[in-house]
């Protein structure tokens, strides 16, 4: 018996808070964890970084593991980004309604998307930030709810091509003012390589221990008070504008060659990929493709990110089906030999309009 009851589910998923799970180009669902970096506990995976000086600031709690795909996009390319109080979405909910607050998006250009320890440390820029917006009252985290978790933002179109990292972050201040202090941040980040744009090289600053702390006033601000102290005093570098004379997007190209969907991948779950077991004409082959495809179904299960094992069940069926067909004398095979099993991702459940200020 292959299958192994205590991979049916993940630990349960602790609600109440938020986390990034999914990476949207140009409107495309890239799939569930696909290309994002987050905390792999699925019960502490929509936690806050605590505390604030925390190296973890950077790309969350696991944020320095690199995960194996990168997805590809351009400058001017429109970036979204979902956030889930339940990281595999088994429930509706981005983030608590009192958990209000700014949002902004930050960019960092690495060797290497897929290298693991890259993410804290100097050349973090902004190219996105939304505090409050005094037009219809409400918190770019209110807005974020009300679209359903998504924020979106464009790729500088003068960015130089290559690998970075983008880092959507959220700041909840519903506990700001308390004493002690208790400002919550919710932070990840995905994995892009930017295929042409410019020439632009954006000067970075450093994100990761010690960059925000208690003394900061945007950490200790009073949601309560009536009327708010407006403007809210934002906090990081001013947002990265274009620069005029390098708007062209076809200046530069690149080649992206890592983290790419391998070729023979039949189920994509995340950033692991199941490929065909191989070709049997006999019974003794049959059962040696039936376990090379339970080995593979193990690693599935095992791996999972927050954002669930719905593949698995997939894989799983496909190894049952092995099985009886080698218990049936049907030694011809595999079943479907080839075929590509992994569902189309779900399509943007809000407007992918930028919030602008």
């Amino acid at each position: 018996m292959h299958l192994n009851l205590s991979h049916l589910a993940l630990l349960p998923l602790v609600a109440g808070h938020t986390t990034f799970t999914n990476l949207y180009v140009n409107g495309v669902n890239q799939g569930d964890g696909v290309c994002v970096r987050m905390n792999r506990d699925p019960e502490t995976a929509s936690f806050p970084i605590e505390p604030v000086t925390d190296k973890a600031m950077a790309c969350g709690y696991d944020g320095e593991k690199a995960v194996s795909r990168v997805c590809p996009t351009k400058g001017d390319d429109l970036l979204t980004f979902e956030f889930r109080e339940y990281a595999d979405g088994s429930q509706p909910g981005s983030i608590e309604d009192s958990h209000k607050g700014p949002c902004a998006v930050y960019m960092k250009r690495v060797n290497d998307a897929t290298a693991d320890n890259n993410a804290a440390g100097d050349g973090w820029f902004k190219i996105w930030q939304l505090d409050y917006d005094t037009s219809d009252g409400k918190w770019c985290t209110e807005k974020l709810i009300d679209n359903n978790g998504l924020i979106s933002v464009h790729v500088p179109p003068d960015l130089h091509p290559g690998y970075y990292l983008v880092r959507p972050e959220l700041l909840a201040l519903h506990a700001s003012a308390d004493s002690p202090p208790d400002p919550q941040f919710y932070v990840g980040c995905a994995q892009v390589f930017v295929q042409q744009g410019g020439t632009a090289e954006p000067r970075g600053v450093h994100i990761g221990e010690h960059t925000y702390d208690l003394d900061m006033p945007a950490l200790t601000y009073n949601i309560y008070q009536e009327p708010l102290a407006l403007p809210y005093p934002m906090f990081g570098p001013e947002v990265y504008r274009t620069k005029g004379n390098q708007r062209r997007r076809d200046a530069n190209k690149l080649v992206q060659d890592k983290g790419r969907r391998p070729d023979g991948c039949i189920l994509v779950r995340d950033n692991w990929c199941g490929f065909e077991v191989p070709s049997y004409n006999d019974e003794n082959g049959c059962w040696a493709s039936s376990q090379k495809c339970w080995d593979q179904s193990d690693v599935c299960w095992n791996t999972a990110l927050p954002t669930g094992n719905a593949a698995c069940n997939i894989w799983q069926d496909k190894c049952t089906n092995i099985d009886d067909s080698c218990r049936s004398g049907d030694w011809h095979g595999p079943p479907n030999q080839g075929k590509d099993l992994t569902p189309v991702p779900k399509g943007p459940a809000g407007s992918l309009d930028v919030f602008e200020q």
